[in-house]
This record gives structure tokens, C-alpha cells and sequence, in this order.
């Protein structure tokens, strides 16, 4: 049974939101509590379904006592309580903890690993995956910093992706993706196996990361570009170092302006994740289970080209649709692996 005190709680806490936001609030205390009403609005709603259904379930079993209307009471009542375990279910789910950041935009960070230019084209094959998932949300999709190699293929890739629940939908892409298939350069017809690292770190928000300028050094550039670009010398690009860590972000927009911008975002980024990752590792050694370690060097999927198959190893999936999936079609292994990680969720707080 899910402890109503608790339901009544959130409830009575979403009341109050909404009767601050009628009020005049100033800019940043309305986004914030627009944040949290946002965040409770479905759990609410989920509630209120609940409620509804036992409300309906008690007035059912009443009707039981009443001769006249006991067979239709007890047919109702039987329906009734034949979808209470699956309402109890989707309450708990809904009441499980929630990753602050699933809603916050990402950066991408895309990189050959083992595989030579094999790997580096297979990275660019990630790129355009991603792009198009991107696409086919609404997402915004900007490159923030790309080198290519002379066949087209993927030396680094930093992204940055802004929409609704970016984060929470890409967290599970953080890993070593390898690829099996025959590469264009091969004459023999003979299968290689190369890989490329993703990263999907969560966008920082200024009250998460205060960095001290002493601690970086920001040196720019002149941007070079194929065919003659940036060759202006206020197309500047920006490297910017920060000295504790030893994380070197570079942008190259034409802007040096928007470039300062663009990296200093991303150093916050990858700070933030760094804390959050010291976090994750600490939180690791109390859970049972998890999908995947959260160690990006791990080897989270398999795309073999000849057989069409897509293997996730966390979970055992496999999906004979490989084509589909390089075009961004991605939501069946997005919610497979967000109800894998939900069920061990639920799992540990039910043990």
C-alpha cells in the first residue's frame, strides 16, 4: 500500500506552489518554483488517479451490503481491485527518487577510440544518429567544437543539446559503443571491430559551479577552417584551461566573444560532472544493482552491421533493427534501459 500521509504531503506542497505562482513573484523565484510545480504537476496527477481509484473501490465494497445491488457491486468491485496492483506500481514508480539534472540540457562529447580511421568514421556515424534523434524530438543540436579527419570521419566532437528532458533521455549513452562491419577501406571483404567513447554530461547551471578566475587561463587563437575561413583576425577561437582540474576547453565560433561564452559553460559542465561523478561513486558502493557502472570506459553496446543487430550488453537487449537505429530511432532502447534502471529502483527501496 502506498503510505498516504506522504501522497498528501506532495499534494498539499503542490497546492501551495500553485498559489504562489497566481502570485506576483519576481523573475528568479518564479523559475524556480516553476521548476518544482513542473516537477510535481505529474506526480500529482498521478495521485489523484490513485485516489480516484480507491475512492471508486470503497464506495464499490459498500455497495456490497445493499442485496439489490450485490451482484453488480461485486463485479465492480472485482474489476476494480484487478487494476489496483498495476495503480500501486506506477505510485511507486512515480514517488522514486529523481535525478536533478534529467531535465537540464547536455553536452555530448563524441571520440574514436580503438579502430584508427575506422573508429573515426563510426564516431561520425554516432554524430548523425544523435543529430537526427535530436531531431525527431525537437531538440536543438549545436556543434560546439568538431575536428574531422581527411575521410569525413570524427577526431572530437563536443555538442551542445537543449530541449525538454534532454538529459534524462541521452544519460544512458555514456560508454563505449563498438562496431562490427566490413570498413569501405577494406578490399577483403574481412569484418573489423573499432569503437568510439561518448560522454553525455549535464548542462551547469551558474548556482551549481562558482569558478575563482584565478584558477583558469584563457589563451585564443586564430581559428582555422577549410577554404579560407576565419581568416579575419577577430575570428578568434578560445582555449580555456582550468588549472586545479587540468580541463582544457576549447570553442572556435567566429565569435570570440561567443566563444568565451560557449567554453566557459562547457568547463562548467564538466566540472559539475566531476561532482556529480565523485557523488555517483560514493552512492555506488551502497546499491545492489545498476545499469551499468557509470565508468565511461565501459563497453555498453555492440552495432554489428552484417547481422543488422544492435546489442545493449547492461541489459541484454538485442534489437534486429540496426538501419532504423542509425537513423535516430533510439526510444526503444531509451525506455528499455529507464525501466531497467526504474525496476532496480524499486527493487532496493522494496528489499
Amino acid at each position: 500500500m502506498v503510505p498516504l500521509d506522504k501522497l498528501n504531503a506532495i499534494t498539499e506542497r503542490f497546492q501551495y506552489l500553485e498559489a504562489k505562482m497566481a502570485q506576483g513573484l519576481s523573475g528568479d523565484e518564479i523559475a524556480r518554483i516553476g521548476r518544482e510545480y513542473a516537477a510535481l504537476k505529474p506526480v500529482v496527477d498521478e495521485i489523484e488517479s490513485y485516489r480516484d481509484l480507491i475512492r471508486d473501490l470503497d464506495e464499490a465494497e459498500a455497495m456490497l451490503d445493499d442485496p439489490e445491488m450485490r451482484a453488480l457491486a461485486e463485479d465492480e468491485v472485482s474489476r476494480l481491485r484487478a487494476r489496483l496492483p498495476e495503480a500501486e506500481r506506477a505510485m511507486r514508480l512515480v514517488l522514486l527518487p529523481k535525478d536533478e539534472a534529467d531535465a537540464r540540457p547536455a553536452i555530448m562529447e563524441i571520440r574514436p577510440g580503438t579502430g584508427g580511421e575506422e573508429a573515426a568514421l563510426f564516431a561520425g556515424d554516432l554524430l548523425r544518429m544523435y543529430q537526427r534523434y535530436s531531431e525527431a524530438r525537437g531538440w536543438s543540436f549545436e556543434i560546439v567544437e568538431e575536428q574531422l579527419t581527411e575521410l569525413g570521419g570524427v577526431k572530437e566532437l563536443v555538442a551542445h543539446i537543449k530541449g525538454e528532458n534532454v538529459f534524462a533521455r541521452l544519460k544512458y549513452e555514456s560508454g563505449v559503443h563498438r562496431v562490427q562491419r566490413v570498413p569501405e577501406t577494406e578490399s577483403g571483404g574481412r569484418i573489423h571491430t573499432s569503437a568510439a567513447t561518448v560522454a553525455v554530461l549535464p548542462e551547469a547551471e551558474d548556482v551549481d559551479i562558482q569558478i575563482d578566475p584565478g584558477d583558469i587561463r584563457i589563451d585564443t587563437m586564430r581559428a582555422s577552417g577549410a577554404g579560407g575561413q576565419h581568416v579575419n583576425t577577430t575570428d578568434s577561437a578560445v582555449r580555456i584551461t582550468h588549472l586545479p582540474s587540468g580541463i582544457v576547453v576549447t570553442s572556435s565560433e567566429k565569435s570570440q566573444h561567443r566563444n568565451r561564452e560557449i567554453a566557459m559553460q562547457v568547463l562548467k559542465t564538466r566540472l559539475y560532472d566531476l561532482e556529480r561523478q565523485r557523488a555517483h561513486d560514493e552512492r555506488a558502493a551502497s546499491r545492489k544493482s545498476q545499469v551499468g557502472s557509470g565508468d565511461r570506459s565501459e563497453r555498453i553496446r555492440t552495432y554489428n552491421f552484417p547481422q543488422g543487430r544492435l546489442t545493449d550488453h547492461r541489459i541484454g537487449l538485442t534489437l534486429y533493427k540496426l538501419d532504423q537505429v542509425m537513423t535516430g530511432d533510439l526510444d526503444d532502447i531509451v525506455d528499455a534501459l529507464t525501466e531497467h534502471d526504474q525496476a532496480q529502483m524499486l527493487a532496493e527501496i522494496e528489499a
